[in-house]
């Protein structure tokens, strides 16, 4: 399995639309196992993204299907910055089979 963990920084106030558009582009991702957007409580302008997928190439294919494509173009405006925290290997866990 592959996963990231990330942090998306709002522009300012922009979180909730933000986080909105995330999860409208999450429809048929082959390969995707675990999609969490989550608030940060301690930055009301910061959402984590962390994601566990089959394997990376699924992950890098999932950057052309299209509704993925519509949310990174409606989000990339309310986006002030990405930082990404951490490639991982997920081993299993609540919610994951492992392979």
């Amino acid at each position: 399995m592959y996963g990231l963990i990330g942090k998306f920084t709002s522009t300012d106030g922009d979180r909730d639309r933000l986080a909105e558009i995330l999860l409208s582009g999450l429809s048929d991702m082959p390969g995707c196992l675990s999609y969490i957007v989550a608030n940060d409580p301690a930055d009301a302008n910061a959402l984590w993204i962390t994601e566990v997928w089959d394997n990376a190439d699924s992950h890098k294919a999932s950057l052309d299907i299209p509704s993925v494509q519509a949310a990174i173009k409606d989000g990339r405006p309310l986006i002030a910055g990405m930082q990404r925290i951490a490639e991982t290997t997920p081993l299993g866990g609540h919610g994951l089979t492992a392979r």
